[in-house]
């Protein structure tokens, strides 16, 4: 890939244009900075966002586009200021690569509300360069942005953890989601759904999954132990539910009606919205208000 500090030569798996077709693309990679880390890819799963982003779902897209940002990698190489990672570390690298480091959110230690964050992929570097994502032979990251992987998990099972898993745990903690006897509903069970189901079953939660259609009823129950299965078509089955639920992670990635899901929470519940809509979600007003309810994301 090249000495230290030079600019690298890798190859990625890009869309180059709105189809989301991907073929092999050849790129470098920005010169090594002093808190930068250089990684070998090893594993990069695949989220829903990037399937709207290489098929520009959300208008925003630009081409050529390597997507990937659920990213297991090896160390090889690290700048002169980094302190938290060697060569030969297994690390991990999430939907963020960069930050200002000067705003409010940066000095509290929540970079994810930079206003002026760099995306891993999808975006442009400070030193003018596109970024490119994971699924590609090597990246370099900050080391801010990077997580060890701990050596009892396999860090095939760990790359989904750093988007789908973060994005279901993240409001589970900031919302004080964490003690035993809650009763959650985990509405859509596509990738993050699937890790909301596992993330509440371990806090000791009973979990109700909410779904279309009565397709996913044995994967949800009997593989990932959820403890009720309820089809939102069933209009008694959803009047039964009425008023049962602490909170529901939503993860829906198309637009859809909120107001049977609100129905669902309890006093105070919450309704945590995680899926990526390029549509606006309507409701009304009353049923949140009525019920002291709250609408969040993570």
């Amino acid at each position: 890939m090249g000495s230290h500090g030079t600019e690298k030569t890798v190859t990625g798996w890009a869309a180059r244009d709105p189809s989301g077709i991907l073929s092999p693309y050849s790129y470098t990679l920005r010169k090594t900075g002093p808190e930068d880390v250089v990684i070998k890819v090893l594993f990069c799963g695949i989220c829903h966002t990037d399937l709207h982003q290489t098929k520009n779902d959300l208008g925003m897209s630009k081409y050529p586009m390597v997507p990937g940002h659920e990213v297991v990698g090896e160390v090889v190489e690290v700048g002169a200021e980094v302190s938290k990672f060697e060569v030969a570390d297994t690390v991990g690298a999430g939907v963020i690569i960069g930050c200002c480091r000067e705003c409010a959110p940066c000095k509290a230690d929540t970079e994810q509300y930079c206003n002026r964050k760099i995306w891993t992929y999808n975006d442009v570097y400070t030193d003018g360069k596109p970024t490119q994502g994971g699924f590609a032979s090597a990246m370099v990251v900050d080391q801010k942005f990077l997580v060890k992987i701990p050596p009892g998990l396999a860090p095939e099972k760990a790359a989904p953890l750093l988007c789908a898993g973060l994005t279901a745990y993240s409001p589970m903690k900031h919302f004080g989601l964490m003690d035993a006897g809650l009763r959650a509903g985990v509405l859509g069970l596509g990738g993050v759904g699937h890790v909301g189901v596992k993330l509440a079953k371990a806090m000791g939660h009973h979990v109700t999954v909410i779904s279309s259609s009565d397709k996913k009823r044995a994967e949800a129950v009997d593989h990932l132990g959820a403890d009720a299965y309820l089809v939102s078509s069933d209009e008694p089955g959803m009047a039964a539910a009425a008023d049962t639920l602490d909170y529901i992670i939503d993860t829906v990635p198309v637009s859809h009606p909120l107001e049977p899901y609100l129905s669902l929470l309890k006093l105070n519940g919450k309704l945590i919205l995680l899926g990526v809509i390029n549509q606006p979600l309507q409701f009304l007003t009353p049923m949140v208000m009525l019920g002291n309810l709250h609408t969040a994301t993570s």
